[in-house]
């Protein structure tokens, strides 16, 4: 019950910006699982079917065999290559929206600046915390992300070489 509390005042001193911000989060985190459960687990099925298929034809040069091999390989980049692009995209997005959170923090003390004045630094606290927090959440979600985003990146590529290679054409 006591992580929910500070939970609730984390997110209330960030402002409504780390509302989205935590919405980009979890839907950062839940493509990059998705996309390493699909990897680790679905991928290699799709492989040795599309290699079953492509072994079963008795034909592997005629123009025909070309284009489905083409196609097997283009089915399987689809399976690979979902939700793949959106990963950066939400790393980059994050630290934007934490600056979004910067400028309606600030926002926030200069309305205090202008009905108390400058002198009250504990009614400026509020706008100011609002200010830093979505930034540096942001700045930290993008962060942690970018490794996995790598890994990812570099596991399709290498998954696309394997294949190329695997669905060779036969004299």
């Amino acid at each position: 019950m006591e992580l929910l509390s500070l939970f609730r005042d984390f997110m209330d001193k960030g402002g409504s910006v780390l509302w989205a911000i935590l919405f980009m989060a979890v839907w950062l985190w839940w493509t990059i699982l998705e996309r390493y459960w699909y990897f680790y687990t679905e991928h290699k099925s799709h492989v040795v079917a599309g290699l079953a298929s492509w072994n079963a034809r008795s034909d592997h040069s005629s123009l025909f065999a070309i284009l489905q091999r083409k196609q097997l390989i283009s089915e399987i980049d689809c399976l690979m290559i979902k939700n793949l692009k959106i990963i950066p995209t939400l790393i980059a997005l994050l630290p934007m929206f934490g600056l979004l959170g910067t400028v309606t923090g600030m926002i926030q003390v200069f309305d205090v600046m202008a009905f108390l004045g400058g002198g009250n630094p504990r009614a400026m606290a509020d706008g100011v915390s609002a200010a830093t927090i979505p930034t540096m959440a942001g700045m930290v979600i993008a962060l942690v992300g970018i490794p996995f985003a790598t890994a990812l990146d570099r596991r399709y590529r290498k998954e696309m070489r394997i294949l190329q290679s695997s669905l060779k054409q036969k004299d």
